[in-house]
């Protein structure tokens, strides 16, 4: 029974002509059961396969829809795990039969059929994850990928907010020679506030004192500097 099934995956490809042809196969559990293996026992499948014949090689592409039972490995609950695959294969015409890379193989230019039965298998099982999870889980399952995700957008904020405080801060240089007070008075709320005037009278000039505040001991050291 078991090599009958599997004998169902078989095609005829000597009597291919050079042109793409399509191949439809289904599975269930008798497939993955006549394959001997221990990862999956249950599951169903449809798979459309199309090949494009030359007379150098036959390139294929596999098409592949169902899902398989996993048991968690956290609850030991079962649930069904689905999948949708499309992969590329080539194979070469060659004077012997080899496997290059897991898209490239070489075989023997006069092979009357190929299998594709194990490549199935194969193409399923790549999509079992390590780490089999029911999908109650999944939601609260930390990643490496969101982990990493979380820490770059921290950073860029912390970038972001550096450079705004950068902006804010105002350089007036480091020569205070350069810097030049208003000439005009600013009133702000009842205060006011004075300044010095810039020009040849210069020494000429007097300094209004507020009746309503006394004048900063600041600007009292600096006219005894000027009165010197």
């Amino acid at each position: 029974m078991k090599k009958s099934i599997l004998n169902t995956y078989k095609i005829d490809i000597f009597r291919l002509e050079n042109k793409q042809h399509l191949h439809e196969f289904e599975g269930d559990d008798d497939f993955f059961v006549s394959l001997e293996q221990d990862l999956i026992s249950k599951g169903n499948f449809k798979a459309n396969i199309v090949l494009d014949k030359n007379e150098t090689m036959i390139q294929m592409v596999y098409k592949i829809v169902g899902n398989v039972e996993l048991t968690c490995d956290r609850s030991l609950d079962t649930f069904d795990f689905p999948f949708d695959i499309t992969q590329k294969m080539i194979l070469k015409f060659s004077d012997r039969t080899e496997e290059i890379t897991e898209e490239l193989m070489l075989i023997d230019r006069n092979a009357q059929y190929i299998n594709v039965a194990q490549d199935i298998f194969d193409f399923i099982g790549l999509q079992i994850p390590i780490k089999k999870l029911h999908p109650r889980f999944t939601q609260d399952e930390v990643t490496y990928e969101s982990l990493m995700k979380k820490f770059e957008d921290e950073y860029e904020e912390e970038e972001l907010g550096e450079d705004e405080d950068d902006d804010d801060n105002f350089d007036f240089g480091d020569d205070d020679d350069d810097f030049e007070w208003n000439d005009e008075e600013v009133e702000d709320e009842g205060e006011i506030v004075y300044s010095t005037l810039k020009g040849d009278d210069e020494d000429d000039d007097e300094i209004e004192e507020s009746t309503e505040k006394p004048i900063d001991p600041r600007w009292a050291a600096l006219m005894k500097l000027r009165e010197n």
